[in-house]
């Protein structure tokens, strides 16, 4: 089934045939008279690309796993190549030098987004750090997470934090022993607790943190899933008002879910702050910034409510992803997962927990997480890139206001640059200059230039943190009943296609320490 069969099965399941007449209606005047608004503007020496059909150019035809489509196209048509998204020009960059011009050489042009009507329905009309244009508005939210929330010292005063909520994921591990454990609902509960303990000093206890966790990593999935489903309103702006697929609709519905727990939260912050009582969270940050916002840098309650979405919807679900390709890598290759522990027994004990303290010494371990995001990147296409003049690419002729993809997941799978690239080895990552600066472009699983991610310390430490915490303390085995691979479901998060259920052994000798 390709990406737009999909899309018009899940238009049909979305009307009903009552509605159907005025639908076509709107498709035909709306075909007619956007028939010339969309005809391309000549430009010269564009990139080449497979031939499309008219007004729909190669929507018809896309695969739903873009990021391997991509990759078999630019096998064909070279490592910068076009494809015709209705009225939109998608440009796709497969190569490193490619890379580098648009990320690096060209970071100012090409630092806006083409905002997604799910990804704008998402974040209070745009306002997080990820779809605001580049500009003072952009550079200020930046600040505020590069600089105050996410820096390391901020992070290190949060340290109590996430051992808390790690030794609980233990606890509830160790009480599953000899049974199934779901891992990457594991670490997704552990990071969301870790999360909403700094945004505001709240978290989930006891059994209602596995219901609560539960419905809310329902609701990240469904956020994510819109954001990533092909709408019509991306491709064809004159169709954007009907909500044709009722994406923007279905988006609104969750994000009332997510901005009730934020005005809860907000509201709760009033009433402790006429009690006089002082908050250190992040919280607490945002609030004294809007209030002490001057005339040149407006800072309002909806900047605080995007970025809160930004934190919990981005950071939970990313690292637990992480995670759990990691184990499962792992687990695959049982000799990777001696080694690591072997590691851990070398530098923590067999009579001890692993604290941060450890990671920095846990060379082969930070391999390992440097071969999980090179083989299966967060976001395999990064976040679309828009540029804001017409800029020359290797050569080629890449439009103002064309849809950009960079294509990192098969940057990072190139034989060109990759020894045996589908391969899982952690050692072509020892004693290697490689890192997650986004300086080079052979390796950059969290992006590069003006937008390269703000999380990055933050997804470093709570994915070190809890992989070496879950090989430590635990033996790991697949159940007889469980098909086990390492396949990726396509989204603009990338998932395991299937969860990864195992079973818990304890390892250390003294109980104690699970406590």
């Amino acid at each position: 089934m390709t990406l737009f069969s999909t899309f018009f099965h899940n238009i049909n399941d979305s009307f009903s045939y009552t509605n159907l007449l005025p639908l076509l209606l709107i498709l035909t005047i709306t075909l007619y008279s956007c028939l010339s608004f969309f005809k391309p503007k000549a430009h010269k020496n564009l990139p080449p690309g497979p031939p499309g059909l008219p007004f729909f150019g190669n929507l018809l035809s896309l695969d739903p796993e873009l990021h391997s489509y991509f990759a078999a196209l630019a096998r064909t048509h070279g490592p910068v190549l076009k494809l015709r998204l209705g009225g939109k020009l998608g440009i796709i960059i497969t190569s490193p030098s490619a890379a580098r011009q648009v990320l690096k050489d060209h970071d100012t042009v090409f630092a806006n987004r083409d905002v997604p009507a799910a990804g704008r329905a998402a974040t209070y009309g745009g306002k997080d750090i990820t779809w605001t244009p580049y500009g003072p508005e952009w550079r200020m939210l930046r600040k505020v997470c590069v600089l105050k929330m996410l820096s390391n010292t901020t992070l290190d005063s949060f340290y109590d934090l996430r051992r808390n909520e790690v030794r609980k994921m233990v606890g509830f591990i160790l009480g599953r022993a000899g049974l199934k454990v779901n891992i990457g609902e594991q670490g997704f509960l552990t990071q969301l607790n870790v999360i909403t303990n700094m945004m505001w000093g709240g978290a989930v206890e006891g059994a209602e943190r596995e219901r609560f966790g539960a419905v809310f990593r329902k609701m990240v999935a469904e956020m994510t899933a819109l954001l990533g489903k092909p709408n019509v309103s991306d491709f064809f702006s004159g169709l954007a008002r009907f909500d044709l697929q009722s994406v923007e609709k279905e988006m609104k519905k969750l994000v009332v879910k997510f901005d009730e727990i934020f005005e809860k939260m907000i509201g709760e912050r009033g009433k402790i702050e006429k009690e006089g009582e002082v908050k250190k969270d992040f919280l607490q940050f945002l609030l004294n910034m809007k209030d002490e916002a001057d005339s040149k840098t407006t800072f309002t309650i909806t900047h605080i409510k995007a970025l809160l979405m930004d934190m919990v919807v981005g950071g939970s679900d990313t690292s637990s992803n992480t995670v759990e390709f990691a184990m499962a890598e792992m687990m695959y290759k049982p000799e990777v997962m001696k080694r690591v522990q072997d590691e851990l027994e070398a530098i923590v004990g067999k009579d001890n927990i692993v604290e941060e303290s450890h990671i920095p010494k846990l060379s082969y371990l930070h391999a390992v997480m440097k071969e999980v995001l090179r083989l299966h990147p967060v976001l395999p296409l990064l976040v679309p890139h828009c540029p804001s003049e017409t800029t020359i690419v290797e050569g080629y002729t890449i439009p103002k206001g064309s849809r950009v993809f960079v294509n990192v997941w098969a940057i990072h799978r190139d034989p060109s640059i990759w020894e045996k690239p589908l391969e899982f080895d952690p050692t072509r990552f020892l004693d290697t200059k490689w890192d997650f600066s986004g300086n080079d472009f052979n390796y950059f699983p969290f992006g590069s230039g003006r937008r390269i991610c703000a999380g990055i310390a933050m997804a470093e430490r709570s994915v070190l943190y809890f992989l070496a915490t879950l090989v430590h303390s635990f033996d790991w085995t697949i159940p007889q009943d469980e098909k086990f691979d390492v396949s990726e479901k396509f989204g603009i998060v990338l998932k395991k296609k299937v969860p990864l259920v195992a079973i818990p052994t304890p390892r250390l000798t003294n109980l104690d320490l699970y406590k």
